[in-house]
C-alpha cells in the first residue's frame, strides 16, 4: 500500500482534484492497530466473542479505516507538508479482514488567503461507503517556500 510521495503545493490544488488508493485489511493490520493503539477490544481481536455480535465477527477499528485518509492526506494530496486541522468521521459499515477499502478524497473548497483546503473524504468496500466526511487541512504555499529558502 505504500503510496508514492506526491508533493503539492497550495497553488497546485483545484477544486475537484481527486487521488485514490486502495488497501486489503489483514488480520495482522488490525492485530498492528491494537497494539499501537491500545485499543484491544475483543470485537477486533477475537473471532469467539465477535461472532456473538451483530457483526458476526471481527470488524477492523473504525480509526484503522479513518487512518487510511490520513495516508493519502500525507502522501499524495495534498502529500507532505500539508497539516491536517480537522476531520469529521461517520462510519457507515463495518470493515472486515479481507475487505480492500477504497478511499477517494477530493478538493472541495479552496481558501486561498489562509492556504487552507476542505477535502471529501469517502471509504467505500465493493461500492459500499463504510465511512465519509470531511478534512481541513494548511497546505504549504510555493511562494512561501520560495521565500523560506532564499
Amino acid at each position: 500500500m505504500f503510496l508514492e510521495l506526491q508533493n503539492l503545493f497550495f497553488e497546485d490544488l483545484t477544486v475537484g482534484r481527486i487521488e485514490r488508493m486502495s488497501k486489503t485489511v489483514s488480520s495482522s493490520d488490525i492485530v498492528g492497530f491494537a497494539e499501537l493503539t491500545g485499543d484491544r477490544n475483543p470485537i477486533h481481536l477475537s473471532q469467539h466473542f465477535a461472532a456473538r455480535t451483530p457483526f458476526g465477527g471481527r470488524i477492523a477499528h473504525g480509526l484503522y479505516t479513518a487512518s487510511l485518509i490520513s495516508a493519502v492526506l500525507g502522501t499524495r494530496l495534498p502529500g507532505p507538508g500539508a497539516v491536517y486541522i480537522s476531520q469529521t468521521l461517520n462510519f457507515r459499515a463495518p470493515v472486515r479482514i479481507d475487505d480492500t477499502v477504497e478511499v477517494e478524497v477530493r478538493v472541495v473548497e479552496l481558501i486561498p488567503e489562509r492556504f487552507r483546503a476542505r477535502l471529501s473524504c469517502i471509504c467505500t468496500v465493493k461500492g459500499e461507503v463504510v465511512l465519509d466526511g470531511e478534512a481541513w487541512v494548511k497546505v504549504p504555499s510555493a511562494a512561501t517556500q520560495k521565500v523560506a529558502s532564499a
